[in-house]
């Protein structure tokens, strides 16, 4: 009977320390709860104070009556803030699967310019600015004009200098006046000149420059 009785006085010490250790816990998370309440009000006040000053020293009055608006506002947008959360996180989502693509199309693009320098694109386009700049310095605004006004008939010269029968004429002309010997130009008397004149070379050439002349007249004179 006595082990009986000893045994439950230990059982109910035993239930005792349990129940006082966590009394003793909960004493503690008390403390805690109310330390952190007593520091969260220091920072509180310490942030009003300072929103205060600030809204002074600006001039800013608040008015509790657009502040409650804003509250109820907000309150009845809480769905739409939602959606537009959620909305944003699609986007980032979305910014996260296009990163690599963006990182690839940089990657190229750095490549791409490099091979330009390489091939001194950037340096062309520096000596090109040059050229800009000796045109803007050298002619004027009523130059401009009238570049402007007869940029479509020279666009339509440059068009015909570019036909093929035109270029292969231009560079046949080129490569006879490349190959010709200024400095051992043969003498030519008239009779000498004559006798040339009846060859039969001379006399298509004579025979294109005469139809040249006369079709060149006739389009002067229909204009």
């Amino acid at each position: 009977m006595a082990d009986n009785t000893s045994q439950q006085i230990a059982e109910l010490n035993q239930k005792v320390d349990t129940i006082l250790e966590y009394v003793n816990q909960q004493r503690l998370k008390s403390q805690a709860i109310d330390d952190l309440v007593a520091d969260a009000s220091i920072i509180g006040k310490d942030v009003y104070d300072s929103t205060v000053t600030a809204l002074d020293e600006r001039e800013v009055i608040l008015d509790p009556d657009q502040l409650r608006e804003l509250g109820i506002r907000m309150a009845q947008n809480v769905g739409n803030f939602n959606n537009m959360l959620s909305s944003f996180g699609s986007v980032m989502d979305l910014v996260k699967d296009l990163e690599p693509i963006a990182n690839e199309v940089i990657i190229d693009a750095t490549k791409q310019l490099h091979e330009f320098e390489k091939k001194g694109y950037f340096e062309f386009i520096k000596e090109f600015g040059r050229i800009i700049d000796n045109i803007v310095t050298h002619y004027g605004a009523e130059d401009a004009r009238m570049l402007a006004d007869n940029v479509v008939a020279m666009l339509d010269v440059v068009k015909n200098l570019t036909q093929p029968d035109m270029l292969k004429s231009i560079d046949n002309a080129v490569r006879v006046f490349a190959s010709l010997e200024m400095d051992n130009i043969p003498e030519y008397s008239i009779f000498k000149v004559m006798r040339e004149m009846n060859k039969p070379e001379m006399k298509k050439s004579i025979g294109f420059v005469m139809m040249f002349l006369k079709n060149m007249s006739k389009d002067t004179n229909n204009q």
